[in-house]
């Protein structure tokens, strides 16, 4: 009987790193990778987890491959940033059993602050990346992995993207191999004092030297040879592209291996083919290093360095006639993201921009305050960077600016990496205000737990933080607890916050609309014979109101109840089921 089955990406290289004999798996959800981590905590022999952030996932992870146990942790591109510090080391430590970590970059930013380039990490910590361009290769390419991270004393990334984590495509799954290692006592190897570290520095060297002849004979590489007149290198979704849109009507040199790249295995191809052209998206990674080896070879004189690719855009860029009915060139209709109905955000923002307030916000759903029509937040940088910003700019405006700005962070992105901002915030005694938006859950990237809700990875009750005796802790005394869904409330205690001299902090409380349990009021309505149709419930951009013939309308499958519009309204015109005045 076929066990051929058809996979997500993600979902693909989680059944690939538990055949592989993962036994430990630690990360930070972030878009597109978080499925991964999702998928092997279904598998109850690996003991899987939500770390705080991606540098603790990292540790964590390493820490296990110490102990003899393959471990992973997963993250986006942008928590390879807050992860590096130990990866650079860990490439001089090495490991003991295999330790994989897995990024996802995001071409195109659908989901994301920036569009960098994950393959700089490999060749900057001088580590080995992989690059799989399909599900069956996201399932594969684990098992490699970790034969490669234990015979060349190395963690392993691989390296994932949007579309590979997001698309589908046959796997045939095969059966679990574990393989578990003793702890040995190696000072030398894993204590990086610098007399340690000057010694492992020339190991690092070898084992790349050796890596570079690795992938020159390495199945991950492969040619396929077709038409000699072009000649293409490429590798992971970018090679789906060129085989769809050229066929063997070119010949490709498709790399799984992006680092170290096969240099003998380049120029054998090179010479081989009249024309060498590199497809890659972002930056000209490969097609750079083509050219210190002194090739000639075209790429992003051709293609964009920014934004995603695709067939047709190759085929335009690289002269092939694309058929009428393959064509994208209709523009499709953007739809911009916007907050849910009965959002616990959406009253918090209203009032801070009611109040005038400079916001600088933090990364996850709350981002979309600066979104129109509330227009609410000024500034976004990274994880946990409000907290941090905030401090900076009230101490160089002084009291008439800090007087009107606050900080906003979520309460996980607080635990991820804002808790030290509001230490220095507590310690240097800034006049500053944080607001954490404490929706109970990791929202954006589709309801993880954190260490403030109380539950684990698997569902199950997990030691849970108090921000309230979290945030006294500090030494912050001004410490209060709004419901956002109460305007005057918000409204009061934002303007008692900015008045007050010296730090402090509000925590803006409410589940997230969209949590299983959650349980909402019935939808309000709109009593028309009252409805002056001033717009005034508009102005808080809830998807549930729109305006028909003049009235304010709200659409019942939408509309949770909250009674943030009705508190707008100046002439009681939202009104309950039952028609009395929400």
């Amino acid at each position: 009987m076929s066990t051929r089955e058809l996979m997500l990406g993600n979902k693909a290289l989680a059944r690939g790193l538990y055949d592989a004999g993962c036994l430990f798996a630690s990360s930070y959800p972030g878009t597109p990778s978080t499925e991964v981590t999702e998928e092997i905590a279904k598998f109850d022999d690996v003991y899987s987890e939500w770390a705080p952030n991606e540098k603790v996932a990292m540790e964590a992870a390493f820490g296990a491959c110490l102990g003899g146990a393959r471990s992973f942790c997963a993250m986006k591109h942008v928590g390879l940033n807050v992860a590096a510090d130990p990866l650079f080391t860990m490439s001089y430590t090495g490991v003991n059993s295999g330790l994989i970590v897995v990024v996802a970059d995001d071409p195109g930013m659908h989901s994301s602050q920036n569009e960098q380039d994950s393959r700089h990490y490999a060749r900057a910590s001088k580590v080995p990346m992989l690059e799989p361009s399909d599900s069956a290769e996201a399932y594969a390419f684990p098992a490699i992995a970790y034969e490669l991270s234990e015979k060349y004393d190395t963690p392993v990334i691989i390296r994932m993207c949007t579309r590979v984590s997001h698309s589908q495509s046959i796997v045939e799954p095969g059966e679990r191999n574990v393989v578990r290692k003793s702890y040995e006592k190696n000072i030398p190897k894993n204590v990086m004092t610098p007399a340690n570290a000057i010694r492992r520095h020339p190991f690092v060297e070898e084992r790349m030297n050796k890596l570079k002849e690795y992938a020159v004979s390495s199945p991950l590489n492969r040619v396929e040879m077709g038409d000699k007149s072009l000649g293409i290198i490429t590798s992971g979704t970018s090679y789906q592209y060129v085989k769809e849109v050229f066929g063997d009507k070119c010949s490709v040199l498709k790399l799984g291996m992006v680092y170290p790249l096969p240099d003998d295995l380049i120029r054998d191809f090179a010479s081989k083919v009249d024309r060498l052209v590199v497809v890659e998206e972002l930056d000209p990674f490969i097609e750079e290093h083509c050219r210190s080896m002194g090739l000639e070879v075209s790429g992003k004189d051709l293609l964009p360095i920014c934004g995603e690719f695709s067939q047709t855009m190759i085929a335009k860029a690289l002269g092939v006639e694309v058929p009428e009915g393959l064509k994208l060139d209709e523009n499709i209709p953007v739809r911009p993201p916007v907050m849910c109905s009965g959002c616990p955000h959406r009253g918090l923002f209203y009032s801070l921009k009611t109040n005038k307030c400079t916001v600088l916000g933090d990364i996850g759903c709350y981002t979309l305050g600066a979104a129109a029509p509330l227009g609410a937040m000024e500034m976004t940088l990274c994880m946990g960077a409000s907290l941090s910003a905030v401090h900076g700019f009230n101490k160089v405006g002084g009291e008439d600016t800090a007087s009107k700005t606050v900080a906003v962070i979520g309460d996980s992105t607080f635990v991820h990496s804002g808790m030290t901002g509001l230490a220095n915030i507590a310690y240097n005694q800034s006049d500053s205000t944080v607001i954490i938006l404490d929706n109970s859950i990791t929202g954006m990237t589709g309801h993880q737990q954190n260490p403030t809700t109380g539950y684990n990875i698997k569902g199950d009750p997990a030691g849970k933080i108090d921000l309230e005796s979290l945030v006294r802790s500090f030494g912050i005394d001004h410490v209060r607890v709004v419901d956002p869904y109460d305007l005057a409330a918000c409204d009061k205690a934002i303007k008692e916050e900015l008045a007050y001299k010296g730090p402090s902090v509000i925590i803006s409380r409410r589940p997230c609309a969209l949590l299983k349990y959650v349980k909402h009021k019935a939808p309000l309505k709109v009593d028309r014979d009252k409805c002056i149709g001033c717009k005034s419930c508009m102005r808080i951009g809830c998807p549930s109101i729109s305006m028909k013939d003049g009235k304010a309308c709200i659409d019942q499958t939408m509309c949770v109840g909250c009674g943030v519009c009705a508190q707008l309204c100046p002439v009681g015109a939202i009104v309950s089921d039952e028609g009395e005045e929400a």
